[in-house]
């Protein structure tokens, strides 16, 4: 393909993530439409996963779509679900060849988007762009290939891996410039995770305060099996403005106090089977060690936020993962360092977990 191609689809791509965090439980598109060389029409996934992003590209096209190249960054779907198929809507609009970077992965689409593409007489190309197209819906593929969603664990610590002094003060370990970066980072997520212990000891909010920031709110879930969470507490106060979920394996007499308050009490034995079937596609972690040992142990963690202040605690510090119980070294969890940001004396790795 050429250079043009390349360009076009980079820019469906950075289209696509625009709303990445906020269309879930559809994955985040871009498209974009052009004609002669020149983009008549860009579009993406809206929030809550409609408007798709081939509509709203050719929304913007009008009538110039006809004849033109499309540039989507996952395949058009093919079924009629809330909205029409995009498929037919490329169809409809006269587009006369598509540039598809990957596959959709849901069996009611699957390849027919294409085909019916095809069908229609229109030219399609893929794989373009494909693996940063893949890396982009990771979460939305998992869920529907795996059952589950994506998980990111963000960690912020001292150089020595402590997020908390010995008494517990942890506030604040890094600077404001990384602490605003959280927020951009909690903005790329459809919900934040943490365990009961720091839903206790912090009291958290665990909204995205990024300044502009204009999408749905996160949903906010606490893994709490005896449901020690106080009805006093942040989370539950705020719980009928901000989505908040409790899973637990007791569901006893609180949490109908819970439920009355705005919680949403959920019994699961499977927490990301759970989540999965709930329609999430990206939760970020952000408990403590524990929490964070249990899903490394269980090798759940596909991504790693880890923030470090150039600051040590120590050994009587509290540790940012549990204990894991390895053997041997071959069995620690693995990963590649894929980013590296500066934010003053703070940083940040950007981490993906190693294949096989």
């Amino acid at each position: 393909m050429s250079s043009p191609d390349a360009a076009f689809m980079a820019a469906a791509l950075s289209l696509a993530a625009r709303n990445l965090g906020d269309t879930w439980p559809n994955p985040a598109v871009g498209c974009v439409i052009v004609k002669d060389g020149i983009a008549v029409g860009r579009g993406w996934t809206q929030s809550g996963g409609r408007p798709h992003a081939e509509t709203e590209a050719l929304k913007r096209a009008g009538a110039t779509a006809q004849g033109a190249t499309a540039y989507v960054t996952l395949e058009p779907c093919s079924h009629h679900g809330k909205t029409p198929p995009c498929a037919e809507a490329l169809i409809a609009a006269g587009i006369a060849r598509a540039v598809v970077a990957t596959t959709d992965p849901d069996p009611r689409v699957s390849g027919q988007g294409i085909a019916k593409l095809r069908a229609s007489g229109i030219v399609v190309e893929q794989g373009l762009g494909k693996a940063d197209a893949e890396r982009l819906n990771a979460g939305f593929f998992l869920r529907i290939t795996q059952n589950r969603p994506l998980f990111a664990l963000k960690t912020a610590t001292s150089l020595d891996g402590r997020i908390a002094l010995a008494n517990g003060d942890s506030k604040w370990i890094t600077g404001p410039a990384a602490r605003q970066a959280v927020q951009a980072l909690r903005a790329r997520y459809d919900a934040i995770l943490v365990g009961s212990g720091t839903a206790l000891a912090d009291d958290p909010m665990l909204n995205c305060r990024l300044e502009g920031y204009a999408g749905r709110p996160k949903v906010r879930i606490v893994l709490d099996r005896r449901l020690r969470l106080p009805l006093t507490s942040r989370l539950v106060q705020s719980a009928k403005e901000i989505p908040t979920w409790i899973v637990t394996a007791e569901v006893g007499p609180k949490a109908e106090e819970l439920a009355a308050l705005g919680i949403e009490v959920i019994a699961a034995d499977n927490v990301a089977r759970t989540l999965a079937a709930r329609g999430l596609t990206r939760v970020l972690i952000e408990g403590g060690g524990e929490v964070a040992a249990a899903f490394l142990k269980d090798e759940m963690v596909d991504e790693i936020a880890w923030f470090r202040a150039a600051r040590i605690v120590g050994g009587d510090g509290v540790a940012a993962v549990g204990n894991l119980s390895a053997g041997y070294l071959g069995a620690l969890p693995e990963f590649k360092r894929r980013q590296t940001l500066v934010f003053g004396e703070d940083s940040l790795d950007m981490l993906e977990r190693a294949k096989a």
